[in-house]
């Protein structure tokens, strides 16, 4: 079988030439070893998909809907605090689970070779601001090619933050820790219009300016959004319309704060390494594998923790394998973090407070010039 990621790699060269910031002086010789084993651990996957994994995703769905039918119904009466709590946490966990667990690993293809068209990556369409079109395009045919090539994977910083000193600093970089608390809390959306923007700029004979046409594209994926959470749930609570809504707008911000601090915590800690262009330039399979590796990190936690974070808390294993279905990057971790120890390779991870506090970190410190730091360094 032909995977996603097979596809992607099959224009790129596979010469002999070692790039030192990647393969850790390691040889030809063992980086294609690398690249058979991490392939033997893909195979051994793929053979051994059948019914358990269906009722896993199955079972999430059927949970899925219980949380959210669950919580609307609970803010019907939400013009009472214990319900306005209770409702607004079942829906922000539906809406998390959705997100997380759902959407993105769908649409990444991994539950494709069931052939339902219910849970297809051609068809899902999730409870997001952001287009299933415009971010497939963007994060799986855009990140996961070039993930972490500085100038190549656009989500380096999103366009807006410095998260290492191999970019170049920008005056509004000053303002990007309070720049991140928004973009925290309104995730969803400026991711859409990131994506949207990025789609739009391909369009290099359409008229009028990208943003501009990157809006007219996302409002045909907002508008319903926002009918149904900020127009329609709350007029059908009747008296409790105004505590709906607060409710509905809480469950969102709580959605899009918990994405975005798993994603960050997975790309953006003290230990993920960057690459130029030139230093991937010939880059074979088994180097494109380092590469996830080296940028990439984990987050420890719980069963539920990774069913929550939608097992993006294993970020290793789900840039080395993105359409693998992510029940089984647990399993596959250990095998992962062997093979890192026996060739001398970085494993990434930590738990959730330890990676957001370095993201968090340097996101402050990357906000000043290098020359400014360096003499900050030097005083203290």
């Amino acid at each position: 079988m032909i995977t996603a990621t097979d596809e992607l790699m099959i224009d790129l060269t596979d010469d002999r030439e070692l790039h030192a910031a990647i393969t850790r002086d390691l040889t030809a010789e063992q980086v294609d070893e690398i690249g058979r084993r991490l392939d033997a651990i893909r195979a051994d996957i793929e053979s051994d998909l059948g019914e358990d994994d269906a009722a896993y995703i199955r079972r999430l769905i059927r949970i899925h809907r219980y949380l959210e039918i669950s919580g609307r119904a609970t803010l019907m009466a939400s013009i009472l605090p214990p319900a306005w709590f209770a409702g607004t946490g079942l829906l922000a966990t539906a809406k998390i689970l959705e997100n997380m667990e759902l959407g993105h690993n769908i649409m990444h293809g991994q539950w494709d070779w069931m052939r339902d068209p219910a849970i297809h990556s051609s068809t899902w369409e999730w409870d997001n601001a952001i287009s299933a079109v415009d971010w497939k395009q963007s994060h799986n045919d855009m990140h996961h090619m070039w993930t972490n090539v500085i100038g190549k994977d656009k989500d380096v910083g999103y366009g807006r933050l410095r998260v290492t000193s191999d970019q170049e600093w920008r005056k509004d970089h000053l303002f990007q820790v309070g720049t991140n608390v928004l973009i925290a809390l309104f995730f969803e959306y400026g991711i859409s219009m990131y994506d949207a923007t990025l789609e739009e700029i391909k369009k290099t004979d359409a008229p009028g300016h990208p943003r501009i046409r990157a809006l007219r594209s996302l409002w045909g994926k907002v508008k319903p959004q926002v009918i149904k959470d900020y127009v329609a749930f709350p007029l059908l609570s009747g008296i409790s319309a105004p505590t709906t809504l607060t409710a509905n707008f809480t469950a969102n911000v709580i959605r899009n704060v918990w994405t975005h601090t798993i994603i960050f915590c997975g790309h953006f800690p003290d230990d993920v390494e960057y690459f130029t262009e030139e230093e991937i330039e010939g880059e074979s399979k088994g180097e494109w594998y380092l590469r996830q590796l080296m940028g990439s990190a984990n987050i420890e936690g719980s069963p539920l923790f990774h069913t929550m974070s939608g097992n993006l808390s294993h970020q290793i294993e789900h840039h080395l394998f993105p359409d693998l279905p992510s029940n089984r990057y647990a399993e596959i971790a250990p095998q992962v973090r062997e093979i890192c120890l026996e060739f001398g390779l970085p494993y990434t991870t930590g738990p959730l407070g330890k990676q957001s506090f370095e993201v968090w970190r340097s996101l402050a410190a990357l906000s000043l010039p290098d020359d400014v730091r360096e003499r900050l360094r030097i005083a203290s």
